[in-house]
């Protein structure tokens, strides 16, 4: 059993009841008489029992003291938990406190100074004040207060009813705290606040999230040791409409020129400041009609200066266009740093710092730190490049890498975006000459950084994939606009990405959404692979590769699967291959086909994929592999190589013997004139401007002595003879285009006749070769001798043996 005694003069009561929304299975039994609440007075005396054995599930327990500082004399001093030997519940202990507005009354807490708390939370010791204010018959709720803060005093205007709310199990023997009694403070409230060391605290105005009270001023004195830095953060506010005055926040900072310094709630607020320091909130005459809510939620954070605390970063941004780089904390802004984390402040000047800092292009910066440790930081940037006209665009080429003005910040990069716009019929090329590119999924990557590509429409999105440098792929022309972000994966970002080689122009429309060009290194392997890999193509999107083969490898083309792994709606998937070398073979595969076995290309060659509309749940992935390999070499090429000039030499000796044997003859050669024959040089179609009639292409400048000129003579016994030196004008058929000489291996050295002393040089012969000319016989006609065919149609002059004579 249990018995609870109160005295008259304490003013107090004791209420026992069931907690809100449970049945009374558990109940109080007093003097036979069962019941679900107890209320014991003022000088009552009561003792009483449960019916079960852990009431403390069951019943929580209120103890209210009414003190009355208007008519009688205040308790003032340390504050006691009364009366003792209570039953163990939950129980609260409220004080009613009621003073004229014109005292002011402090409540201050001794042993564990308090946290302030939003309104639903709970602290973690299940131990928590709420302090609340009567003006003019309403209540304001200061806050709610746990343990263990920095809150050391409030003093308060008027009335206060103060609330400790503790759990069964603790036995608590103290309130932790006492009361005061003060001159008016001429305003709701004033929060005392000690931060000794690092710290970082959040407070309330009263009543949130509800309104403050209309018209009113409260502040918040913060004491901070000297050598510390205090920056103010307003997370969270709302403005009433006013009708007169205006809402606003005042400091008063010891030492600064313009005291108070007055900002708006919009403004940022005052950071690095040295020392201690007020704040207070000032409300408006609200609008009766629609008055609003002012209300406010802030954060202060005191840190040790910085060991560089007046050195500043200089961030020149002034010939850089269309960009803005942001400092932040890692994980922003998917993840919010709590705000009893240790914070890193950027400040653009010495009394706006932030959290984030945001800078946009086109001018110098000059910032600064407090922050402990840099590498809580990150930076994101994001540039755009736009192209409406490819005529001004398209000699452009725009290097895709970072500035200089970030990387000689001691913050590591996170991500930087390039966003490239452009019109329906101008694509994007971007190209890594040197470096090149490499799909990051090969499971080869091990740069600090890669890029991340984005093709996008207003409808559709295709993610062309992740690369890093150190592979193959050269170029990539995309249709649509691009992103491209370079995401970093470690310190070393800065060392390796000096020789960034990224390069970015726009061109005319391409037939495909995305087009790759391969460029290996010897003895190199390529994994390829579809964008929006592994989730499959979206309909109807074509996509190529065009991989080059140098000219003293094979390249060796493997798929990683038999099919494509897509089932058509409408339409059809194909992959098309084939090399870029005459009359290749094109090699076609349907989506219900198997793709093509492991094959050898000599050439460069090109693999195309496009897609159909596919049938729900099945999606076209696709992934191959390209090895390249010095060509084997060919024995049999070789072997046929060397017989091959086996043979032209045997005929090159054949040839050479037939020459020095025809040489012993001494015999001219006899120069046959063809009429039906095409005689002119190769090339050489009209040469000449005049007709064979009108010039003298048949007239010879020199006349070797060695030479016979003669026609065919009919003498009176009817035989053929010449006559020799003698040069008579051609009166046969003349064509319009001149003969041509014979070739230069149909002509042979003579020896010249006893009676000449000294052989006379040739013109344009160096091995000095004569010819014997002869006409057709007198009365053959055309004929006549085109009926011997096509081949030999005239007669030679001289026969045999019967020109040696004629000759020598």
């Amino acid at each position: 059993s249990s018995t609870i005694a109160l005295h008259k003069a304490d003013n107090t009561t004791v209420m026992i009841k069931l907690k809100p929304g449970l049945s009374p299975s558990c109940q109080i039994r007093m003097k036979n008489v069962i019941r679900s609440e107890l209320n014991i007075k003022a000088g009552e005396n009561v003792t009483f029992t449960f019916t079960c054995s852990t009431p403390e599930k069951y019943f929580i327990m209120e103890i209210q003291k009414n003190i009355d500082c208007v008519s009688g004399l205040c308790p003032f001093g340390d504050v006691h938990l009364y009366p003792l030997g209570l039953p163990r519940l939950n129980r609260t202990y409220i004080w009613d406190v009621k003073a004229s507005t014109k005292a002011g009354l402090e409540l201050k807490f001794s042993t564990s100074w308090l946290r302030q708390i939003e309104p639903g939370k709970t602290c973690p010791d299940s131990v928590s004040y709420n302090i609340s204010s009567c003006i003019d018959k309403t209540m304001v709720n200061i806050g709610t207060f746990c343990r263990n803060g920095s809150v050391s005093r409030i003093k308060l205007l008027g009335g206060v009813v103060m609330s400790l709310h503790l759990p069964w199990h603790l036995p608590f023997t103290t309130s932790g705290f006492n009361i005061a009694n003060r001159a008016s403070i001429k305003r709701l409230c004033i929060i005392e606040s000690i931060l000794k060391g690092e710290s970082s605290i959040t407070l309330m105005s009263p009543n949130y999230p509800l309104g403050f009270p209309e018209d009113e001023l409260m502040t918040w004195q913060f004491v901070i040791p000297s050598n510390m830095r205090a920056s103010m953060f307003f997370h969270n506010y709302s403005l009433s409409n006013c009708e007169r005055k205006e809402e606003r926040v005042e400091y008063y900072i010891p030492g600064s020129p313009s005291n108070p310094e007055v900002f708006k709630l919009s403004d940022s607020q005052p950071a690095n400041i040295a020392g201690s320091f007020n704040m207070s909130l000032q409300g408006c005459d609200q609008d009766a009609q629609n008055p609003g809510i002012l209300r406010l939620l802030f954060q202060v954070v005191v840190q040790h200066p910085q060991v560089d605390e007046n050195v500043t970063h200089l961030v020149d941004l002034s010939k850089e266009k269309n960009m803005t780089v942001t400092l932040h904390p890692e994980g922003w802004p998917s993840r919010i740093p709590l705000i009893s984390e240790p914070i890193c402040l950027i400040c653009k000047d010495p009394r706006t710092c932030d959290r984030v800092l945001t800078l946009t292009s086109g001018a110098v910066y000059r910032i600064s730190f407090l922050c402990k440790d840099l590498s809580q930081l990150r930076i994101t940037a994001e540039k755009g490049i736009g192209c409406m006209d490819i005529r001004w665009c398209q000699r452009k080429i725009y290097s895709l890498s970072v500035p200089k003005a970030i990387t000689r910040l001691s913050i590591r990069l996170h991500k930087f975006i390039w966003k490239l716009l452009a019109t329906d019929m101008i694509n994007v090329e971007i190209k890594s000459p040197s470096l090149k590119l490499q799909h990051s999924t090969a499971g080869r990557c091990n740069a600090s950084y890669r890029y991340s590509i984005v093709s996008a429409t207003s409808e559709t999105e295709l993610n062309v994939g992740e690369f890093c440098p150190g592979g193959s792929i050269e170029k990539i022309q995309m249709r649509n606009n691009i992103t491209i972000t370079l995401k970093t994966f470690g310190k070393g970002f800065i060392n390796e990405s000096l020789p960034q080689d990224l390069k970015m122009s726009f061109v005319p429309h391409i037939k495909d959404e995305c087009t790759f060009t391969v460029s290996p290194n010897p003895k190199a392997e390529v994994y390829l692979q579809a964008p929006n890999w592994p989730y499959g193509l979206p309909p109807s999107v074509s996509i190529s590769w065009f991989i080059i083969v140098p000219s003293k490898q094979t390249a060796r083309l493997e798929f990683s699967m038999d099919r494509m792994g897509v089932a058509c709606e409408t339409g059809r998937a194909f992959v098309n291959i084939k090399e870029e070398t005459l009359g290749a073979e094109e090699i076609v595969c349907r989506e219900d086909e198997l793709l093509p076995q492991p094959r050898n290309m000599h050439h460069n060659f090109w693999v195309n994929v496009s897609n159909c509309k596919p049938v729900d749940k099945t999606r076209l992935t696709l992934q191959f592999q390209v090895t390249f390999a010095d060509k084997p070499i060919d024995l049999g090429i070789i072997l046929g190589v060397l017989a091959g000039a086996g043979v032209l030499t045997a005929i090159g000796l054949t040839v050479y013997c037939v020459k020095k044997k025809k040489k012993k003859t001494q015999n001219p050669m006899v120069g046959v004139y063809n009429a039906n024959v095409n005689t002119q040089m190769p090339g050489k179609k009209g040469l000449l401007g005049k007709g064979r009639q009108n010039n003298e292409s048949h007239v010879y400048a020199v006349i070797d002595d060695a030479v016979v000129y003669g026609h065919l003579l009919k003498e009176s016994n009817g035989s053929v003879a010449p006559e020799v030196d003698v040069y008579r004008p051609f009166d046969g058929p003349i064509g319009s285009l001149p003969p041509s000489p014979p070739p230069f291996s149909f002509r042979k050295d003579i020896k010249c006749s006893s009676n000449t002393e000294e052989e006379p040089p040739s013109l344009m012969d160096t091995d000095q070769d004569t010819y014997t000319f002869a006409h057709q016989k007198a009365g053959q006609s055309d004929g006549a001798a085109n009926k011997k065919g096509k081949g030999d149609t005239s007669v030679p002059l001289l026969e045999n043996k019967e020109q040696d004579g004629l000759v020598e």
